[in-house]
């Protein structure tokens, strides 16, 4: 049996497995990212450390290693052009790490993997036009055309969390205004309900509870687990974040016009208080309503683990030719 190692490279944790050729993760081993701010050598360190865990546990041959990087990933696959949520610019990864794992490495955005496995093991399985939506700390997104990845020219296509929904907007990490990300994702969710409690708004009585009034102490999770409980404010943001998404994801049906949206990430966690206003959502805003086929918007079937199972299987097929 052909073993990889998948690794997804998040905003929040490195997380890794080894994956078979079913797409079955039979090991994992998983680490929290590095800040921002440290140097690239620390990320690297711990990309080092997880996979180093899982071949040494493993008694058979790995034969590749996958990395699903939240950035920018250049066309040679190698080069990380740019990540607004870690210290990489210019960075080449593939070298930097295979001088010290000494195994085969492939690099795909984040998203890009994520696609790939939904398409081959997931959701969409079956079709060959659908596109991945992450819903994470940011926002990140995948491709698929014809049955194959689209990465661009460059290698950077499916950025659509940059895209600029609205002008003069939050400002966001990648230093514009306004993007998508900042209205359609973990930390979009986040900043609206730590709002509403440093308020101490009568509304976010419940959350303001949860939180003994910090809002600090307060995630994206917990935000989902209170609206879960039936909190009528909590709803209303998972809403708002919903609808927002709906938004974003009409605008794409008008570029690309595939035949599904996937959502996956830690936010597609609310189900379908998430995924029912962003349906209504897109339903109003797409072009042509009514008189054009509508694409399906479910949710990833292979949760948080979608990105290191769809890195491992590129790497596989990336070496077998």
């Amino acid at each position: 049996m052909a073993l990889a190692i998948g690794v997804d490279i998040g905003g929040t944790k490195v997380a890794a497995g080894v994956v078979d050729t079913s797409g079955q993760v039979l090991r994992r081993a998983r680490a929290d990212t590095p800040e921002r701010s440290v140097r690239p050598q620390v990320v690297e360190d711990t990309i080092v450390g997880v996979v180093t865990e899982l071949i040494e546990s493993c008694a058979e041959p790995i034969v590749a290693i996958g990395i699903g990087a939240a950035g920018f990933v250049a066309a040679d696959r190698a080069t990380i052009v740019f990540s607004p949520h870690l210290s990489w610019r210019n960075e080449p990864l593939r070298d930097r790490l295979s001088d010290r794992i000494g195994q085969p490495i492939f690099i795909d955005n984040d998203a890009n993997a994520a696609m790939w496995a939904e398409a081959k093991y997931g959701a969409v399985r079956g079709e060959t036009h659908a596109m991945m939506i992450t819903l994470g700390t940011g926002i990140g997104g995948g491709i698929l055309m014809g049955g194959e990845v689209i990465r661009g020219l460059f290698g950077i296509a499916g950025e659509f969390g940059h895209m600029q929904v609205v002008p003069g907007g939050h400002r966001c990490e990648c230093g514009n205004r306004g993007c998508w990300e900042q209205y359609a994702s973990g930390n979009a969710l986040v900043r609206e309900a730590r709002g509403l409690v440093a308020a101490n708004s009568p509304l976010a009585r419940d959350l303001y509870e949860r939180v003994a009034g910090d809002p600090a102490r307060l995630t994206g999770p917990l935000v989902t687990e209170v609206a879960q409980a039936g909190d009528r404010t909590a709803i209303e943001l998972l809403t708002e974040v919903g609808t927002w998404l709906g938004i974003g994801i009409a605008n794409l049906a008008a570029a690309f016009d595939p035949g599904a949206f996937v959502i996956g990430g830690g936010v597609s966690a609310a189900g379908e208080l998430l995924l029912d206003p962003a349906r209504q959502a897109f339903r109003k805003q797409l072009t042509g309503r009514g008189f054009r086929p509508e694409a399906r918007i479910v949710r990833a079937e292979l949760g948080n683990e979608a990105g290191l199972i769809g890195a491992a299987d590129l790497a596989r097929e990336s070496v077998a030719g």
